[in-house]
């Protein structure tokens, strides 16, 4: 992709000037939402004596989200003058149509269960954002609202889960590269949710009552298969089957379903089923007990390693196959820079390729992580 298609816009107040004021390694972009975390993440950064500046990323749908959400970008201008620092926009709707939103449909399409937050956070805002606010601003270094931590320790730097459990984020910033975890500065990983809010009313924060979003952001509350367009042979109906191929029932189109679902099958049975398997190339949804929802063993390819001496054959750790849930121990049985295996000690539920495989250290440092692939792929 032609990176030069990023652009910023023109600020909305201030503008940065040409190299800043203070010394470059006091200077920082903070990419902003208007939501109240990545707004007391600016607010701390500038308290802190950091010459910052706002950045919000314009994206396809962000006019939906606006209506839906009054979280999004569109008071981020009004945030940064209340903390006294520029801001501007950055238009990435073409590389987001194509990096996050087109692979979320193709994904669906094949079967597979997306996750559109780590594809946006590894391709746009820790890849093609910070690369143009590096080129066009000068400015190295790069903040964030996600909780999660950054560690130095033993002249590494590392990225470790949030203080608070129950908002860590990690699990969506696995693939930041390793190289720029130095630059990456997160003010709320040692923070809990509620005293994030709390700061943001001392200060008199527009941003400190800003519901949470609980949507994909380029939706804006709409189904979201049928908002990115699902279409072809899985929107269409089709036989809902077990695992000897006995047709059970039929569905309304497999690009509905996701691995482990169990909602919507309308299918009587003796003990509850779910979806263990969905073959786009027949429209067919497999479904199957619990039971056969479980596996051992999950694969992931496309990897992204950030403690290599860790990332290896026989290593203890604890995985994660979604972003919820407590990470689980697991031993490393195959690992490469390519991909990686793991096998779990007790089964886990519905590992869904297109998700992703992220592992961790007792401590919660992040090791790495990967898109789980099915068996058949492997």
């Amino acid at each position: 992709m032609d990176k030069s298609a990023v652009r910023l816009l023109e600020p909305t107040h201030e503008a940065w000037p040409p190299g800043g004021i203070g010394p470059k390694d006091r200077q920082i972009a903070v990419l902003m939402s208007g939501g109240v975390d990545s707004s007391v993440a600016a607010m701390l950064l500038k308290d802190a004596g950091w010459e910052a500046v706002g950045v919000t990323l314009v994206i396809p749908a962000a006019e939906n989200c606006a209506r839906s959400n009054p979280c999004c970008g569109a008071m981020v201008g009004k945030v940064c003058r209340e903390i006294g620092i520029p801001h501007y926009y950055m238009d990435v709707k073409e590389e987001f149509r194509e990096l996050v939103i087109d692979r979320f449909r193709r994904s669906y399409e094949a079967g597979m269960t997306p996750n559109p937050c780590a594809d946006c956070n590894n391709e746009i805002k820790f890849g093609l954002a910070w690369d143009l606010i590096r080129r066009e601003m000068g400015i190295e270094r790069l903040a964030t609202g996600h909780y999660a931590r950054i560690v130095r320790e033993g002249g590494r730097t590392l990225l470790s889960r949030a203080t608070d459990r129950d908002k860590d984020q990690s699990y969506f910033l696995y693939g930041i590269r390793r190289e720029r975890l130095e630059r990456l500065h997160l003010p709320l990983g040692d923070i809990c949710k509620g005293e994030v809010r709390e700061l943001a009313r001392r200060r008199g924060l527009s941003a400190a009552e800003r519901p949470e979003s609980q949507d994909l952001c380029f939706v804006g509350g709409e189904d979201y298969r049928e908002a990115v367009g699902a279409s072809g042979e899985t929107h269409r109906k089709g036989p809902i089957v077990d695992s000897s191929g006995r047709v059970l029932g039929e569905h309304d189109g497999a690009s509905r379903f996701t691995i482990g679902q169990r909602k919507g099958l309308r299918i009587p049975a003796r003990e509850p089923l779910f979806v263990v398997a969905i073959r786009p190339e027949t429209n067919t949804v497999v479904v199957g007990t619990r039971k056969e929802a479980e596996r051992i063993r999950v694969t992931a390819d496309r990897v992204n390693v950030l403690m290599p001496d860790r990332w290896r054959s026989g290593e203890r750790l604890f995985g994660r196959i979604r972003s919820s849930g407590e990470p689980a121990p697991c031993t490393v049985s195959a690992a490469s820079g390519e991909a990686v295996s793991v096998e779990f000690d007790e089964p886990c539920f519905a590992p869904a390729s297109g998700q992703r495989l992220v592992l961790y250290d007792a401590d919660g440092i992040v090791v790495g992580g990967g898109v789980i692939v099915s068996e058949s792929e492997v």
